[in-house]
């Protein structure tokens, strides 16, 4: 008898520091939200299961840090990624700016064989802020962005009211499998785990990063 299986993707958030990274996965994830959260350090991950037509696929999600001082940490965090997220505040003309820097940075880390074709997301957060009235980013300068980059798919997300935020991660998923050869885990395997971050920030000398006890 045949083992059933299930596919492993490796999603990554990015963008600059509080344009709500966090606050998407843990909606995501376990549909909760705060309204502070401490600055991610370095990178965290939370994984869920979901079906897509009729495969089995377990998200692994890695939120990263947004601060400058922990992005030479990504090439560690960004491997074997299957797709990325990038994230900016609609109400924040920075963190848009800065999704060129991020885009480009993530490829450069990841060094795909076919940049141009490696999946992406985009995601407008925070459109729930003043009832809209405080965006300095419109809707169409953010899809012209994502145009010039190869079309790739734009959501308008508030993590604070679960406004679009579980397409935008489920669409995440469908590019991604439709995309890459996928790692594929028996069910009755023991997945990654989150005890595995602990270990990748040890071997990272010097990294400004906390020691102690895994975060399981």
């Amino acid at each position: 008898m045949t083992t059933p299986k299930r596919s492993l993707l490796k999603i990554i958030l990015l963008g600059d520091s509080g344009v709500g990274k966090t606050s998407l996965m843990n909606q995501y994830v376990y549909k909760k939200f705060r309204a502070q959260y401490k600055a991610t350090i370095g990178a965290d991950f939370v994984t869920k299961e979901l079906q897509i037509d009729d495969k089995l696929v377990t998200l692994q999600i890695w939120d990263t840090a947004g601060q400058e001082r922990f992005q030479s940490l990504g090439v560690a965090f960004y491997r074997g990624a299957d797709c990325c997220i990038l994230v900016f505040d609609v109400n924040v003309l920075k963190s848009f700016e800065t999704l060129q820097v991020w885009h480009q940075d993530f490829l450069k880390q990841v060094d795909p064989s076919n940049p141009e074709k490696f999946p992406f997301v985009l995601i407008g957060n925070k459109v729930d802020v003043d009832g809209g009235n405080s965006r300095v980013v419109s809707e169409k300068t953010a899809r012209e962005w994502c145009e010039a980059k190869g079309n790739i798919p734009y959501f308008e997300t508030s993590a604070k009211e679960d406004y679009n935020v579980e397409d935008a991660f489920i669409n995440c998923a469908q590019i991604a499998l439709a995309t890459h050869p996928i790692n594929i885990w028996p069910l009755d395997e023991e997945m990654p785990s989150h005890c595995d971050l602990e270990r990748i920030q040890e071997s990272m000398t010097g990294a400004d990063l906390p020691r102690g006890g895994c975060a399981c």
